[in-house]
């Protein structure tokens, strides 16, 4: 097989998590001195609150490793991913050159600085009480999604957060137990490999449905999520929409013909769905006196970085750091890449999908920090 056929097949692989051939699995504890600069200070929080722990759900944006630890083709536990985090030498499966979201709000709620991977079979009690991500690179709404690459659906990370339960009740007993699951932030970010690949680029779905009728497939399994996230006792719980799919720079390269365009269709369907997602949720509050249900605005975030980098401290918008940028993702971008580029800081992506580490702070503080009081 030629190098462009390769790539080619490669391709619809690409969007935000299907893109790994293995890789051995390591997962280095990094001592807080030697985390990024940019994991920024803990945000003064609405009353004087702390919050006990950080429980993530979702795809590759917020999975630190999870899927080093099961039998699937999407891991980056290789270099350079992982490049600028600790000693650079021991990627960890987070796809980015440092820190991902799910670090980056642990951060900023004061929790801890990197957020383990739940199947890390080296994590103590006290690494449980403070928090984990559950999140599975290649998982979506659609349960299909997950099923396609042998990741962990929704349903399934729901079952390890039932453990999880489990094991602090056993560590700590009923009260404390409780407390911390009631008390703890909850963040879900998951849902582009639904419309990106599932739909868009395999096309497994359109005999069934059209967009309209996907985008109301995917808010109900959505719903039913989140549900069943409030009925296991979960409160506080942060919901990312879908981000400007059609302007990454893998999207760009597949939809967006020799100009390298944004993917209207890609970015009509993430409307589509953040709207129906963001009613999901009002009517969840509603019906939950005690919920604090948060839509995290990303899409709109993001689209405000690449069309104004400079006011954002960046240059590069169209393609990533590694190799030319239009489609280097995962096992294409790897230790025998010709080119990674010599500033990662200039750069909004890292690869053709995922975001640098001071991209996804930048999010972090225009999506987060204006919405903490809505959790409280």
């Amino acid at each position: 097989m030629s190098s462009l056929s390769f790539q080619k097949l490669l391709l619809p692989l690409q969007f935000p998590s299907f893109f790994i051939l293995w890789c051995c699995a390591i997962l280095i504890i990094f001592q807080q001195s030697s985390i990024s600069s940019s994991s920024s200070s803990a945000l003064v929080l609405p009353k004087n609150e702390t919050i006990p722990a950080l429980l993530v759900f979702g795809d590759s944006i917020v999975d630190p490793g999870n899927n080093n630890y099961i039998t699937t083709i999407v891991k980056c536990n290789f270099l350079p991913y992982g490049k600028d985090l600790g000693t650079g030498d021991l990627p960890t499966g987070r796809f980015s050159n440092g820190l991902v979201p799910s670090d980056l709000i642990a951060a900023r709620f004061g929790v801890k600085q990197l957020l383990p991977p739940y199947l890390d079979p080296n994590l103590k009690l006290e690494d449980l009480l403070t928090g984990v991500s559950f999140a599975s690179g290649g998982a979506g709404y659609d349960p299909l999604t997950a099923s396609l690459v042998s990741v962990i659906p929704l349903s399934g990370q729901l079952d390890m957060f039932r453990e999880y339960i489990k094991k602090i009740k056993e560590g700590v007993g009923e009260s404390k137990a409780a407390t911390i699951v009631s008390n703890s932030i909850y963040i879900v970010c998951i849902g582009s490999d639904d419309i990106a690949n599932t739909y868009s680029q395999y096309g497994i779905r359109r005999s069934q449905y059209d967009i309209s009728s996907y985008t109301d497939f995917m808010a109900s399994q959505a719903f039913s999520f989140l549900t069943e996230l409030y009925g296991l006792g979960a409160r506080r719980i942060g919901v990312f929409n879908l981000p400007v799919l059609g302007c990454v720079p893998s999207q760009r390269t597949i939809e967006g013909g020799l100009q390298r365009g944004c993917s209207d269709f890609e970015n009509q369907a993430a409307v589509l769905f953040n709207s129906k997602l963001s009613s999901q949720i009002d009517t969840i509050n509603k019906n939950s006196p005690d919920a604090r249900l948060v839509y995290l605005d990303c899409y709109t975030a993001l689209l405000e970085m690449i069309q104004h980098p400079a006011q954002y401290g960046f240059e590069v918008t169209e393609k990533g750091c590694c190799g030319t940028g239009n489609f280097e993702v995962s096992i294409l971008c790897n230790p025998y890449t010709m080119e990674i580029c010599s500033n990662d800081s200039s750069y909004i992506f890292w690869d053709s999908y995922h975001p640098t580490e001071k991209a996804y702070s930048t999010l972090a503080s225009l999506v987060l920090e204006p919405k903490i009081h809505e959790f409280f």
